[in-house]
């Protein structure tokens, strides 16, 4: 029943978006109506500038690091901390009190994982920096790094449990960038 009660809590954390607060209270704008729709760092930054983009990202990072923070301070585990960093992702990514139409993760997911592990992090963070001169997208290059996210934390000896969770924010991710991957691997011909 905590443990259940715990996760709702986290979802309902990652219902915050940074993006749209910002867009209303400092542009009297709504982030979901303009350039891509996307109530995520990236759109802010692309329409309001440099100081939105990282006011964003810090604020969506936040809820990460937040809910992961949490949970390791109750001791639940890594199985459990990573699972936090799922229910927080949900929030986001289909936030109830948005429509279910939210950001794409990404920044939650990296505070989230900076608790976790600054050390899984870094290796996590190197494989995006390696690969990203040779595919030259952050989209691409950030979810081939995703993709490795379980290797990693079986690397790290966090055993089966872990490495279970880390599958579903692999998938969680994916499944939030799924038009971007559709439109880097098959570009519409004109």
């Amino acid at each position: 029943m905590t443990l259940i009660l715990l996760l709702t809590s986290v979802y309902m954390l990652g219902n915050i978006l940074t993006a749209p607060l910002i867009s209303q209270l400092f542009y009297k704008e709504d982030i979901r109506a303009e350039g891509s729709g996307n109530p995520g760092a990236r759109n802010v930054g692309r329409l309001f500038g440099k100081k939105a983009f990282v006011a964003t990202f810090v604020g969506d990072a936040l809820k990460g690091a937040i809910a992961v923070g949490v949970v390791k301070g109750l001791d639940f585990g890594a199985a459990i901390e990573l699972l936090a960093l799922v229910a927080v992702m949900v929030g986001h990514v289909f936030p109830a009190i948005l429509k279910f139409r939210g950001g794409k993760g990404v920044s939650t997911f990296i505070g989230g994982l900076l608790v976790f592990n600054p050390l899984l992090f870094a290796v996590f963070a190197g494989l995006f920096l390696l690969s990203y001169p040779f595919l030259k997208s952050f989209t691409l290059a950030g979810l081939g790094a995703i993709g490795f996210l379980p290797l990693i934390v079986f690397a790290f000896s966090y055993g089966m449990p872990a490495v279970g969770v880390a599958c579903l924010v692999t998938a969680l991710l994916f499944v939030a960038h799924r038009k971007d991957i559709r439109q880097k691997l098959m570009p519409e011909k004109s």
